[in-house]
């Protein structure tokens, strides 16, 4: 098991956190570059150039990072980390898994609402159930995990609602398919940078 309760396929590409030196999958790590101004640079998207310089999806672990000088040891060159540095990459993560939700409601393959929620999972449709991390403990116990699928509660109600155009939502599903494995990524590293511990909810009632 790594990060978030996933369970490690062999066959993920691995890199080394150079905060704790542990080789994990990408998945539960941020990857950094070092700009050409000598600034650090988060590559959320994987898709800069330069040296990665990769970090556990963790708060602490990227403060340590910027405040120890982990990072210009890591590039061999003098690098500075910019001020807030874990705020700004919470920030875009979350950011990147509203859109991800958002276009996966796009093409049909999300829902929001309790009942309509409840309806996937009864019927086996639903993948990934998403909680708000401010909803009420009893309305989000009453719905499950979907079998072999995933659960995540790191968004707020008025960011899952940003995915769905509303002001609020606490329950949301995803089916299998499109952009979901995506979802869980991005997700499973908000988890990380937001420190909830994957403590479910709704998992008691598999």
């Amino acid at each position: 098991m790594s990060r978030g309760g996933r369970i490690k396929d062999h066959d993920e590409p691995e890199r080394r956190c150079i905060v704790t030196g542990e080789v994990q999958p990408k998945a539960g790590l941020i990857r950094f570059v070092a700009g050409p101004d000598g600034q650090v640079v988060p590559d959320l998207a994987e898709k800069l150039p330069g040296r990665g310089l990769w970090v556990s999806a963790d708060r602490a672990a990227i403060d340590k990072a910027a405040a120890k000088g982990l990072f210009s040891r890591a590039a061999k060159a003098p690098v500075k980390a910019p001020e807030g540095l874990a705020d700004m990459v919470e920030a875009g993560v979350a950011k990147r898994l509203v859109e991800l939700v958002s276009l996966a409601r796009k093409s049909g393959r999300a829902v929001a609402g309790f009942e309509k929620v409840k309806g996937w999972l009864a019927e086996g449709r639903a993948k990934v159930l998403l909680q708000a991390s401010d909803g009420s403990d009893r309305g989000k116990g009453k719905l499950w995990t979907p079998t072999g699928g995933r659960w995540f509660g790191c968004l707020t109600a008025s960011e899952l609602g940003l995915s769905f155009g509303r002001d609020h939502v606490i329950h949301g599903a995803l089916a299998a398919g499109g952009l979901t494995d995506k979802v869980i990524l991005e997700a499973g590293r908000l988890t990380g940078l937001r420190g909830h511990d994957g403590g479910n909810t709704a998992a008691g009632k598999e």
